[in-house]
């Protein structure tokens, strides 16, 4: 068993774990729950749908816990520094984090050598919110439509070129699987994050780009991108008007993540019910839902709950498994 103590945590620790566990230690374990404020691991960009969703996660958990959720960007290695620095947190619920597909179902298999479980290091709290991802170019691209660019990806083999926000993110997979499903030869230019890869899209560093719709619609509302389909199996509410990858003439073609968070395994189980109970507060509100329609999430209701979640998280596994075997991916 992993021991939690922690008074085991070594001066080489990671600065911005030790406040953590002094707190930890000066509190002890029958402090009332929460009694300091929590930390929020949104383990991608600034800017990304992850930090995205962490904030509005902050903002209104920490409101009914009666705590600040301090939210802690720690963008690296798809994730898996921020996911393998939290799983060593002891397991007082002080320590969260958002996580979703990438997480628990692509880097299993995109990394030989992870140093934390996704599936037993955690303790799933509920999925909130679903997203899709859009296929754009610029605006001014000669390519309007997913027939024109597999006729130009196969007419030009190796010349066409994608953005994403990291090797293994869904923006990967999503072009991964178009050039597999398609028989295409397509270069990735990976960037340090979302942000970073749709500024490459709209100055034509880079010809296409698959990414999350909440993070792209103001660029496409904005008319510096134009969509050319949505990954999801039905058109998306947020753009009624793209077809979807199957509609465009890729049969079988579906990408849809959903994002929520967890904390560390073995937090007390009512540490995770009240986790739990602050979610379903949150995704009650009406001023909430609007926010999250607004900017592109599809709200997951009702929650599911963390009862269901470790099955959950495990089926999805084994279902993305062979996908990302398919593209080829690996980050070994």
């Amino acid at each position: 068993m992993r021991r939690r103590d922690v008074l085991a945590l070594s001066a080489s620790a990671a600065p911005w774990l030790l406040p953590w566990a002094r707190q930890a230690s000066a509190q002890g374990s029958a402090a009332p729950w929460p009694s300091r404020p929590l930390t929020l691991v949104a383990p991608l960009a600034a800017g990304s749908s992850v930090d995205i969703i962490s904030r509005i996660i902050a903002e209104n958990i920490g409101r009914t816990l009666g705590q600040p959720v301090v939210v802690e960007n720690r963008p690296s290695a798809n994730g898996n520094l921020a996911m393998e620095q939290v799983s060593r947190m002891p397991a007082d619920g002080y320590a969260i984090i958002t996580m979703g597909q990438t997480s628990v179902a692509f880097n299993p298999y995109l990394y030989a050598n992870l140093r934390f479980d996704p599936l037993k290091d955690f303790a799933f709290i509920t999925r909130l919110v679903a997203v899709s991802n859009v296929l754009v170019v610029k605006q001014s691209s000669p390519i309007k439509s997913v027939a024109e660019l597999i006729a130009t990806a196969k007419a030009q083999p190796g010349r066409l070129t994608f953005s994403s926000g990291g090797v293994g993110s869904t923006h990967h997979i999503s072009s991964a699987m178009l050039a597999q499903m398609a028989g295409l030869d397509m270069v990735h230019v990976p960037y340090r994050g979302a942000p970073q890869g749709i500024l490459a899209v709209e100055s034509g560093e880079v010809d296409f780009a698959y990414y999350n719709i909440s993070t792209l619609l103001p660029a496409i509302q904005g008319g510096r991108l134009r969509a050319l389909a949505v990954t999801s199996a039905q058109r998306s509410p947020h753009l009624p008007d793209v077809a979807t990858m199957q509609e465009s003439g890729v049969p079988g073609y579906e990408m849809s993540t959903w994002l929520g968070f967890a904390t560390v395994a073995g937090t007390p189980q009512p540490v995770i019910d009240r986790l739990f109970a602050a979610a379903q507060t949150m995704m009650a509100d009406a001023a909430v839902l609007r926010r999250l329609g607004q900017i592109g999430f599809d709200p997951i209701l009702p929650l599911t709950p963390p009862s269901e979640m470790a099955a959950l998280v495990r089926a999805e596994n084994e279902r993305w498994g062979p996908i990302i075997r398919a593209t080829g991916a690996r980050l070994d």
